[in-house]
């Protein structure tokens, strides 16, 4: 698009002065804030920021959850010309340290008193760091460092100066080019320092754009912002496309709000990884199970209806007359009311992606009238990359290239992707650039996979993790750990899994339960337990999880490929992996090395033949104190199972 994001913002507030462009929920009410009012705040925060010093290709930290006042500040910072980068709002304070001090930071928006303290913390490590701006000022009042501000007292500076010069804001927006510097995004980091992508106003306005085509989404779309700003997923849906569509962004309360928020918004396209929606449906289900048996008839009823017949009513094919009248009859009474409760009964698009998705559970919210799609992207490919069609919605598939991608699968099988959203480079990082950047525009995107007959991409697992078993009786045989990782995922009782078997003689895994769904299961059968780690370690809770892993098993067994990736021996960690320990990323993606060197104790027993295996280790608590967790983990064997031969 040749554009900017501030000139969107001008457009839209000229073209809808009064039309919502932003709502957020404090103690309980919506407040509306339109277009108009967007572009005067905004204004105001640019002048202020102009008169601190806030320069023409400077970066600038935004850190904090979804509010108005944050888009803003990112507005604000474009309209100058310098270069919004927002950071986890719950990540641990050395690790903004790196990204600041790697863009030179001078000045940062901090949500409340929690960012505040984190900045402040790490101040003496950012030297130049001399502007802190916070929105929230509870638990502020007594501070007094210096250049700490209240972003109210900025506004206001602001507006004096937008006033005695009202030609400035609209003549530094003027100066914006659609091929300037839009934004920074730092990737997770799974192994050494986060890298900064760098995206211009072009490359993450033309796939919001061509996403928005894609599914036909207008002005009048209603969305939830609930994820991280600082994830691009997030970025694309309440920044990109907000502004390329002009819909209404919805910010939720607060995290603990967000189902409730859900219900009451009613988006008509949302967004949500799998674990989301994995949550959404352990929670119906647990709720389900203490329901009256009438009522737990009438629902397994309806769904084995839903799950004959709905798909094809979503794809739009041909069903029987007698079954699209049953099937009315259970959207009357379940599918309906199912929907309203999950807050999803407005819902026209629906995505999920950063991991696969169980096709249980997928297609459990296609049969109930849910356009559940999958897409494929990444943080260099400004997110949209593939889409799935409203009529071709697969769980074993990412979709089709939409407009302007190219896909070419390389003799490795990985997947490389030309695309008019591809990242201008790394920040200050030229190796790493050229590692992923071919000299005619190709970008590697470290996913193995292949395009199917189709034309729809699938995705195995990442490129370096692909390897293979050595020896036993699946020698040579591939092994892909996030394949396996997902299948054991698909399970409501599996909140997480992490695999090995690459060079070694046989597959283990290392489990985390469910802790919600394992423990309603629990209590159902009277079985008592005294937190996480004595639920992990339940005899009839290894039963439980040995017949998931022997249900995975057989599924493998029937894949060719994948035969030799069957799981032989599996545990119970003792904790939940946690991004705080450093054993997940930001976004929830397994650090696999991290844990195996961290859990090297376990790995041996486990490839060792040890029927149990005594562990210490040591956790960050969320006030930040630290401690240890300690257990003697059983370790059990799993069924495996000959390979299917395929038929002659």
């Amino acid at each position: 698009m040749e554009t900017t994001f501030p000139r969107l913002l001008l457009l839209h507030a000229a073209q809808r002065p009064g039309g919502a462009a932003m709502r957020e929920k404090e103690y309980g009410i919506w407040q509306s804030h339109s277009w108009s009012a967007m572009a005067a705040l905004v204004e105001h925060i640019a002048c202020g920021l102009h008169q601190a010093g806030l320069t023409r290709g400077e970066h600038m930290v935004v850190v904090g959850a979804n509010r108005p006042r944050l888009y803003a500040t990112m507005l604000a910072a474009q309209a100058l010309g310098a270069i919004p980068i927002p950071l986890y709002q719950d990540a641990a304070s050395a690790e903004c340290v790196f990204p600041i001090n790697n863009a030179h930071v001078r000045f940062a928006f901090a949500e409340d008193q929690e960012q505040v303290d984190k900045l402040l913390e790490i101040r003496a490590q950012c030297p130049q760091l001399e502007g802190l701006y916070f929105d929230d000022p509870r638990g502020l009042r007594n501070y007094r460092e210096p250049g700490l501000v209240a972003l109210d007292a900025l506004i206001e500076s602001g507006a004096a100066f937008a006033q005695s010069h009202p030609s400035f804001f609209r003549a530094e927006v003027d100066r914006g080019l659609p091929d300037d510097v839009a934004a920074m995004f730092f990737t997770s980091g799974t192994t050494g320092n986060p890298k900064g992508v760098v995206h211009s106003h072009r490359t993450l306005l033309d796939r919001a754009k061509a996403g928005a085509d894609f599914d036909r989404l207008t002005h009048a779309e209603e969305v939830l912002a609930y994820l991280p700003p600082a994830w691009v997923g997030q970025n694309i849906f309440s920044y990109g496309q907000w502004l390329a569509c002009g819909y209404v962004v919805n910010c939720p309360e607060s995290a603990a709000t967000v189902t409730i928020d859900l219900k009451e918004v009613g988006p008509t396209y949302y967004f949500a990884p799998p674990r989301i929606f994995e949550g959404l449906l352990t929670a119906v289900m647990i709720r389900m199970e203490d329901a009256s048996a009438p009522k737990r008839a009438l629902f397994h009823a309806c769904m084995a209806l839903a799950r004959r017949v709905g798909p094809a009513l979503m794809d739009g094919k041909s069903v029987g007359a007698w079954d699209r009248i049953k099937y009315a009859l259970g959207n009357a009474l379940v599918y309906g009311p199912l929907r309203n409760n999950l807050g999803l009964s407005r819902v026209r698009v629906a995505y999920t992606a950063g991991e696969a998705i169980g096709p249980d559970l997928f297609s459990f919210y296609r049969s109930i009238g849910i356009n559940l799609k999958q897409l494929y992207g990444s943080t260099e490919t400004a997110v949209f990359v593939c889409l799935q069609p409203d009529d071709q919605a697969r769980a074993d598939t990412v979709g089709i290239p939409i407009a302007g991608v190219e896909i070419r699968v390389a003799d490795n099988g990985e997947i490389l992707v030309r695309s008019p959203g591809l990242l201008r480079g790394y920040y200050k990082n030229p190796e790493a650039t050229a590692e992923v950047l071919t000299a005619d525009g190709w970008y590697h995107t470290s996913d193995a996979g292949f395009i199917d007959a189709q034309g729809h991409l699938k995705i195995i697992d990442r490129v370096k993790d692909v390897g293979r078993i050595a020896g036993g009786a699946h020698d040579g045989a591939m092994f892909a750990p996030k394949y396996v990782e997902n299948k054991l995922k698909f399970f409501p009782h599996i909140k997480e899994a992490v695999a090995y078997g690459d060079g070694r003689d046989q597959v283990c895994v290392m489990l985390n339960i469910d802790f919600d769904a394992v423990g309603n299961w629990a209590e159902r059968r009277n079985l008592p337990y005294a937190g996480y780690t004595d639920l992990a370690q339940k005899p009839e809770v290894y039963a439980l999880l040995k017949d998931c892993v022997e249900k995975v098993n057989a599924d493998l067994a029937a894949d060719p490929l994948l035969a030799g990736s069957q799981i032989s021996r599996f545990l119970v960690l003792h904790k939940e992996l946690d991004a705080d320990d450093g054993e997940l990323t930001r976004t929830n993606k397994v650090r696999r090395g991290f844990i195996a060197d961290k859990y090297l104790v376990l790995i041996d027993a486990l490839y060792g033949g040890k029927p149990e295996q005594y562990i210490e280790t040591q956790v960050k608590f969320e006030d930040g104190r630290s401690g240890s967790v300690s257990a003697t983990l059983k370790i059990a064997d799993s069924k495996v199972f000959a390979p299917v031969k395929a038929a002659a």
